[in-house]
């Protein structure tokens, strides 16, 4: 009778083996969430032979799905996942392609992604802001809580956190950012803190399109504020 562990482990085994379910998760090594129809392009299958693989990852815990609209966004689960892959390209001495963008300059820097920021900055934000422990990712990891420390850091921004849970919506999500393909800040306090960016003077919108221009004093807040550099 196999044991329980050696049994999980081979059938991990054979569902990174395979060699169109290998290609999406060196894609997916990168950190950055792709769609399947990206990954069918990668992994030189149709969409939905892709589709077929990624059910067999996300059984396995392999991947996890963020659904967006009318979207699917497809990652790595977590970092144990990664490490494990980063430990057979060792032993395999293969290297791991990197995701590049194509988004136009203007709109991958800031923009806005309905009522919130998006972009290279609001990543980079929402990266200080679990790094600093401002916020905590909850165990479904599809929202945050504010810390005692966040509490102090957003009040300071003249957030007002109370009023901003009592609205009638999600608090504080993750939202897979469409250029960056990594989360940055949704919800009612990621539309908070755009709006806050709008009062001070930190971005100015366009009025002609989403991207938002940083200023000079934004660049200084940011930086001062978070260590973003902007």
């Amino acid at each position: 009778m196999n044991d329980p562990i050696e049994f999980s482990v081979s059938e991990i085994a054979a569902a990174i083996g395979d060699p169109t379910r290998a290609r999406i998760l060196y894609c997916l090594l990168d950190g950055h969430a792709r769609t399947s129809t990206e990954l069918s392009v990668v992994a030189e299958v149709s969409p939905s032979t892709a589709s077929d693989h990624l059910n067999r990852l996300k059984d396995q815990g392999l991947v996890a799905v963020s659904a967006q609209g009318r979207h699917r966004y497809y990652s790595l689960e977590g970092r144990p996942v990664a490490a494990a892959l980063e430990a057979l390209t060792v032993v395999a001495g293969a290297s791991s392609r990197k995701f590049v963008p194509n988004t136009p300059s203007r709109l991958r820097a800031a923009r806005t992604c309905y009522d919130h920021m998006a972009g290279e900055v609001a990543v980079a934000l929402l990266d200080r802001f679990t790094g600093l422990g401002l916020l905590v990712r909850e165990v479904a990891g599809q929202s945050y809580a504010v810390s005692d420390d966040g509490e102090a850091a957003f009040a300071q921004l003249g957030i007002d956190l109370e009023a901003t849970r009592a609205l009638r919506r999600r608090f504080a999500c993750p939202c897979v950012d469409w250029s960056e393909r990594r989360p940055h800040l949704a919800g009612a306090l990621g539309a908070a803190v755009l709006n806050v960016a709008l009062k001070k003077g930190w971005v100015i919108q366009d009025l002609d399109s989403r991207a938002l221009q940083i200023t000079g004093g934004g660049r200084r807040e940011l930086k001062t504020r978070f260590g973003v550099k902007a």
